[in-house]
């Protein structure tokens, strides 16, 4: 019996409905549109589906559209799912091989660097194909990612964070405060809510972070002070010159926004090559160096993996330096050793 469709109001809604069973598949469902032409253009791809599915196979059919809506179904994070989905749409998962990841990055992100590319492509399509995979739609994807360069780590000193706090412009100054005492990222500070400060606590929550995870952290005591001083309580927390929020852009996690403000304060404060991000990187080597604590660093900061903190230790190693000194060297050294070797032969 083919599908027929059942005109607005029918249903309670004012939609076209699609109803019928096509090899044994019952189907009693929305079009999405009230326009009949569209509605009927649906019914006949509808019913085309399911006569190739039931022919050829759901491995055959199935489309990255369709696993992407089980997937957020099932609760996974939305993290950048959308835009690939919107891209790869209807294309059946068994087209979607290395050349059309890499077409749909190059494509989707054009001026991006490889990191931007795997987080915003790589990842969140091997995902959702590897949720497919596991639900017998697809073949178990081979995925190659791109590249990406050395992590850089770029952190200042004490001195060096007072100079370039004390050179931002009144908007800027309390802004880098916070990303130099709590280690969020510069997204997640410019589109801070007030809903997600609570100064009784001294906590603040970071919600939907870049790995899709939420987070809290404990807000410093100058912090606190700073917060509590500025006059708005609604809305975003951080403002620009003129009063209005941050404007959202999309896909933007650089700090685009305070670009040349930030610049501007690092030339007065004479310090070069750091950027807004460099700030996160500055407290999680403060915060290592003071409390030699890589789980609660991890937990603090958001990453995913204890490796991914490992370097902060590496570049912060002052506690070890004791362990350097006692190696004997030179005419100390030397001189040292004879005196042992002495010691031995008087013994």
């Amino acid at each position: 019996m083919p599908l027929k469709l059942i005109p607005p109001g029918r249903h309670g809604s004012p939609n076209f409905y699609i109803r019928g069973t096509v090899r044994g598949v019952a189907v009693d469902e929305t079009t999405g549109t009230d326009d009949r032409k569209r509605a009927e253009e649906i019914r006949i791809r509808r019913e085309n589906e399911i006569l190739d599915r039931r022919i050829h196979g759901i491995r055959k059919t199935a489309t990255f559209l369709e696993a992407s809506v089980m997937y957020l179904s099932a609760g996974n994070s939305a993290r950048y799912v959308d835009k690939v989905a919107k891209h790869f749409g209807m294309t059946p998962l068994a087209d979607i091989d290395q050349l059309a990841i890499d077409q749909a990055a190059v494509k989707l992100y054009p001026n991006a660097g490889p990191a931007t590319r795997n987080r915003q492509v790589y990842t969140p399509v091997s995902a959702v194909m590897h949720f497919a995979a596991a639900r017998k739609m697809c073949e178990r994807p081979l995925i190659t990612r791109p590249k990406q360069p050395k992590g850089r780590i770029r952190w200042l000193t004490k001195d060096e964070a007072d100079r370039l706090v004390e050179n931002c412009s009144p908007h800027l100054k309390l802004l880098v405060m916070f990303l130099l005492l709590t280690g969020a990222r510069i997204s997640e500070a410019l589109y801070l809510d007030w809903r997600d400060v609570d100064l009784r606590r001294a906590h603040v929550q970071f919600l939907d972070t870049k790995n899709g995870t939420d987070r809290g952290v404990s807000l410093h005591p100058s912090l606190v002070v700073a917060l509590a001083n500025l006059k708005h309580r609604e809305g975003a927390v951080f403002r620009r010159p003129d009063g209005q929020p941050y404007e959202l852009k999309e896909d933007d996690e650089g700090g685009g926004q305070i670009k040349t403000a930030f610049k501007g304060a690092c030339r007065r404060a004479g310090i070069t090559d750091f950027t807004p991000h460099d700030c996160r990187h500055t407290w999680a080597t403060w915060h290592y160096a003071a409390n030699r604590d890589l789980l609660a660093l991890q937990k603090l900061g958001g990453w995913k993996t204890e490796k991914m903190v490992l370097r902060y230790a590496h570049v912060n190693v002052s506690n070890l330096a004791d362990t350097i000194n006692a190696i004997a060297w030179g005419k100390s050294g030397g001189s040292k050793a004879k005196k042992q070797k002495s010691s031995r032969k008087t013994a």
